[in-house]
């Protein structure tokens, strides 16, 4: 090896150690940061699924959210390592931005319902079996995916709704509470007796057992119609015996109302001739 060859070598290594001066100690805290940093990515991730698992977040929506923070936390620690080491991010940091945006506008229906999907299963307003009135709809919950729900209806119909409109639209959710108002407008000829009405729908509370005591049921005047003395009945029953309870007293109205000598009143007209 001659001395300019050797020159060489000694200009190559003094380019080396200052290399190694002024990139190493970033390397090496680079290195250390992106260890920390993946660590600490973890030990979120693990409280994250246990935060999810104690709220009892639904089963199909709890692997997507620990994915999606582990991913996001693990993106930040890699964009924070390579800015350490001089890497400069800000052109990255917007052709991202850019590109997100773009995806966002082009899939804004889309992203619309998957956030209403999240929305409705980490908070539930509602849930499989629930009987509900939404968006002109009502149906009994068959499934709740993240972009849609599935209703059935009670002729057995399927209906799908998106998830975005029905996340931030009024609801009616029958199966919420445990009880259930039953309302009913029966009316009376005039001149008919008021006691023996409220005869008749004592009677016909006390025979069904599905009508709860506790609250207790209500009979009141309502109306003074035309044709009619209207009146309000108002009994609480368990949420599934709605029905029943209402097609049964219905019935008992119309059949046994003559036996206590009651009469169903229907519109009429009285026409005066004059000789």
């Amino acid at each position: 090896m001659d001395e300019i060859q050797v020159k060489e070598l000694g200009t190559y290594l003094e380019k080396l150690a200052d290399l190694a001066i002024v990139w190493g100690p970033k390397l090496v805290g680079a290195i250390v940061v992106l260890i920390l940093g993946l660590w600490i990515v973890k030990m979120i991730s693990k409280a994250f699924g246990k935060f999810l698992e104690k709220r009892n977040i639904d089963a199909s929506l709890t692997p997507f959210l620990k994915s999606l923070v582990n991913v996001l936390l693990k993106v930040l620690v890699v964009i924070s390592v390579m800015g350490m080491v001089g890497i400069q991010m800000t052109s990255f940091i917007a052709i991202l931005g850019a590109a997100g945006l773009a995806v966002g506008m082009a899939l804004s229906g889309t992203l619309q319902n998957f956030a209403g999907g999240v929305i409705i299963l980490i908070f539930k307003p509602f849930k499989v079996g629930d009987f509900i009135d939404a968006q002109g709809h009502m149906g009994t919950v068959k499934e709740i995916s993240i972009f849609t729900t599935v209703l059935n209806t009670v002729d057995n119909k399927v209906i799908i709704i998106p998830n975005g409109p029905l996340s931030t639209g009024s609801m009616t959710n029958f199966s919420k509470e445990p009880l259930r108002r039953v309302d009913f407008s029966f009316g009376i000829a005039y001149g008919d007796d008021m006691e023996n009405f409220k005869k008749a729908i004592n009677d016909f509370v006390a025979e069904d057992e599905r009508i709860l005591k506790d609250p207790a049921h209500f009979i009141g005047l309502s109306e003074l119609a035309d044709s009619a003395v209207i009146f309000a009945v108002r009994v609480w029953v368990n949420a599934p015996d709605y029905w029943g309870v209402f097609f049964d007293m219905n019935e008992k109205v119309y059949k046994r109302f003559n036996q206590y000598k009651l009469n169903i009143p229907f519109p009429q007209m009285d026409v005066h001739l004059q000789k």
